[in-house]
């Protein structure tokens, strides 16, 4: 098993069909697995970007972290036919039975989100907890929004320019070296034919009549001021989701840990190993709350994802009044902003 700062080791799971699929396992703990966006999947490109290391390797100080390369893409078999929904729910449950693992938390962003439910909604005494990004239920609403349209156009026309624009504008990577390694990676990840096939499948890919079915906790995450997924989309799809429940962050990136990385990982953590992390301890945490009934109040609603002016209205107080309650709850729990202080109320029960 790979170890945080050493270079990835791959293992090999083998897929019903007879698919090699590559994956790697880094920390230990509660499981964790990155569900592949295919076609985009680059497990050793994602390693080359430092701030996708950094998040993995502070994700793999309190859980064991499983990444894998989805079929067509990575280290994984790159001659493929089937991309179907029903075939990568097949290969998730392949990786899981090769790493030894029973039980799992899933983290799933954009297109990654059709096997993440699907496998929840068939398999429920495997998945722990689920948090989802950028997910959208009805794939042909992706597909048919104008900019999604003119993007993929390019798949067949400049691969190379319709992965540039896929990382540095539409997943705001941005043109520093970053951005630069992003698009490598999306480049490297595949080939045309797959991408496209892959996004056809994805078109056709309706995951609303498997909500009901999933009985996993979900957190279904959004960016406030995000532009690619509106709010109503992930406000519903937590609304359907038995379990499910809306936490809105702050910012504008279509990349999940592009905004407040370390804060974002401290979530995740908290969200998928509650009641306490080793990181927190060495803290030195205290084990009772130090925080008012008040303030108690006001961070639990915080972590909500209400804003500040909602907060206010729902407790019946000033916007200042929040304001200061909220100053006071980073001062006492040592918060560096709104992630950090969520991951501090799910720890505590109160998200």
């Amino acid at each position: 098993m790979t170890q945080p700062g050493d270079a990835l080791r791959f293992e090999f799971a083998t897929s019903a069909d007879g698919t090699s699929l590559a994956f790697a396992r880094l920390g230990a703990g509660p499981a964790l697995v990155i569900v592949p966006p295919v076609p985009f999947s680059n497990v050793s490109g994602d390693w080359s970007v430092p701030l996708i290391r950094e998040v993995y390797t502070r994700l793999a100080g309190d859980l064991e972290l499983i990444l894998y390369d989805g079929r067509g893409t990575g280290a994984s078999h790159r001659t493929v036919t089937d991309l179907s929904l029903d075939v990568l729910t097949t290969d998730l449950e392949a990786v899981l039975d090769a790493s030894g693992v029973e039980e799992a938390s899933l983290l799933a962003l954009y297109l990654a989100a059709g096997p993440a439910v699907d496998f929840a909604a068939r398999r429920p005494e495997r998945v722990g907890r689920m948090l989802l990004f950028g997910a959208t239920p009805d794939g042909s609403k992706v597909i048919e929004r104008p900019g999604t349209a003119a993007l993929l156009s390019l798949i067949d026309e400049d691969w190379e320019l319709f992965t540039r624009t896929a990382a540095l504008d539409w997943m705001g990577w941005g043109v520093g070296e970053a951005g630069h390694l992003v698009a490598e990676s999306f480049r490297s990840a595949t080939t045309p034919e797959v991408a496209r096939a892959a996004m056809m499948e994805f078109a056709r890919t309706d995951l609303r009549p498997l909500l009901n079915d999933v009985q996993a906790e979900t957190l279904v995450l959004h960016r406030r001021e995000g532009r690619q997924v509106p709010l109503e989309v992930s406000a519903a799809l937590a609304s359907a989701l038995p379990n499910g429940r809306l936490h809105v962050l702050e910012g504008s990136s279509a990349t999940l840990f592009f905004d407040d990385p370390a804060g974002t990982a401290d979530l995740i953590s908290a969200f998928v190993r509650p009641g306490g992390r080793a990181r927190q301890a060495a803290r030195g945490a205290p084990p009772s709350s130090p925080l008012s009934e008040r303030e108690r109040e006001v961070l639990g609603l915080l972590a909500a994802g209400e804003s500040n002016a909602e907060i206010a209205y729902r407790l019946g107080i000033s916007i200042h009044t929040v304001e200061r309650h909220v100053a006071n709850v980073y001062r006492k729990i040592d918060a560096r902003g709104r992630a950090d202080a969520t991951a501090w109320a799910l720890r505590h029960g109160l998200g």
